[in-house]
């Protein structure tokens, strides 16, 4: 498939993630991945704050809204929750959560699974996405995601990071 992969290795293509649970019949999967130079415990308020806002382009996924740039006080996801906020509202669904380890949701019809792996004081973060169908809808959405999930990543990395 066209754009399955950005930023990961043959390792986090071929690793386990917790949405390969939920579903067994997907038609497709796209693995984005990003090295943060901080521990998990930095990088994962960010992610429990997609809730919130999309990260990525929010000009266009955000209706101009920015995505906020300070860690707000939730609690984490629970199964069940809105996974994210975006231009017009709640989307998506938890599924489910390992606080500081994972974070599974539905969204438009599609799996996806955030990973953080610890590697000494940096984390891997990681998505996997599976596709409900294969064929020319799925192909374009892989490069869509590919421009929109690159840039969550890295807005990700950039806030967890320590400055300097």
């Amino acid at each position: 498939m066209i754009a399955d992969r950005w930023g990961v290795t043959d390792a986090d293509v071929r690793r386990h993630y917790p949405c390969d649970d939920v579903w067994d019949h997907a038609a497709g999967a796209l693995w984005r991945g990003v090295t943060v130079g901080a521990p998990p415990e930095r990088v994962w308020p960010w992610i429990r704050q997609i809730r919130l806002a999309p990260y990525s382009y929010d000009w266009l996924d955000n209706r101009g809204r920015r995505s906020p740039r300070t860690i707000r006080s939730l609690r984490d996801p629970l199964p069940g929750d809105n996974f994210s906020t975006a231009a017009f509202g709640p989307v998506g669904r938890v599924l489910t959560v390992e606080p500081g380890h994972q974070l599974t949701a539905e969204i438009m019809g599609c799996l996806m699974s955030y990973v953080l792996v610890p590697q000494g004081e940096s984390t891997r973060l990681l998505l996997k996405i599976l596709l409900p169908r294969s064929g020319p809808l799925a192909s374009l959405l892989s490069v869509g995601d590919l421009v929109m999930a690159r840039r969550q990543l890295l807005n990700l990395k950039g806030l967890a990071e320590p400055p300097g």
